[in-house]
């Protein structure tokens, strides 16, 4: 038997992946968790073969898991992701499972015969040199430049939102709001986790619940700054000093 722990914060998203498990007579869903520390507890505890891990969860997302656990303490792993482009990539580099959100019946079953043959064939050492490099690559994109895009789900479908569009991010709860011109979108991602996916040279964090597209500035008033649309974005006296000397430097 392989021995499942599904990591989602949603969940439908949960029971989904429990569905498709299902028809299967050699796995057993052992537990399931909703965000980053819940898994670190739940893969202590219940000691899993297979990890189902959304890349996108709030506390911690997939690659914060996976860098906090350590590549050799790591079950077999298969990621899943709501249209992140670098994620694919990284994925199909490094030779690692991924699946794109809405789940697919018959690419669900093709992700887990592979990690059947994996358990079966490759040991440790090999499935902890693939989670090596998956670190790697995520940190050398997010250190070489921030994500072009970014896509939102709304209720006529999917948007691509251009990272140069969006003025600036508030934090809502778990999630974020993108303030692009006159509209704002929700997406499903932490401020702090979206926050190491953006270029550092175009956003600046200027509070614990606000991050803004350093152009869009107009002015500095008191504690607040205004933005080119009047926007008005508290900001913390440490972030100030620092966010001046980037506009004057």
């Amino acid at each position: 038997m392989i021995r499942v722990l599904v990591a989602d914060d949603e969940p439908l998203a949960r029971r989904g992946v429990r569905q498709l498990l299902a028809p299967h007579s050699d796995i057993t869903v052992v537990g399931e968790s909703r965000n980053g520390p819940e898994t670190l507890r739940a893969l202590d505890t219940l000691q899993p073969d297979l990890l189902f891990l959304d890349v996108q969860m709030p506390e911690m997302d997939g690659f914060a898991v996976l860098r906090a656990r350590g590549p050799g303490r790591m079950p077999a792993v298969v990621f899943v992701t709501a249209h992140d482009q670098f994620a694919v990539q990284a994925f199909e580099a490094h030779a690692l499972d991924y699946l794109v959100k809405p789940l697919n019946v018959a690419r669900f079953d093709a992700a887990l015969q592979r990690v059947r043959e994996r358990l079966r064939l490759v040991d440790a050492a090999a499935l902890a040199s693939k989670l090596t490099a998956l670190l790697a690559a995520e940190r050398a994109q997010r250190e070489k430049k921030g994500i072009e895009r970014v896509v939102v789900s709304t209720p006529a479908g999917d948007l691509v939102i251009p990272a140069a569009d969006i003025d600036w991010i508030a934090a809502e709860d778990y999630y974020t709001r993108l303030h692009v011109g006159p509209k704002s979108y929700l997406l499903r991602e932490s401020l702090s986790s979206l926050e190491t996916r953006l270029d550092p040279t175009r956003f600046a964090r200027v509070h614990r619940a606000a991050i803004i597209q350093i152009d869009r500035v107009r002015e500095f008033r008191g504690d607040q700054l205004i933005l080119r649309d009047g926007a008005r974005i508290p900001i913390s006296r440490r972030r100030r000093t620092v966010l001046e000397q980037r506009l004057y430097s």
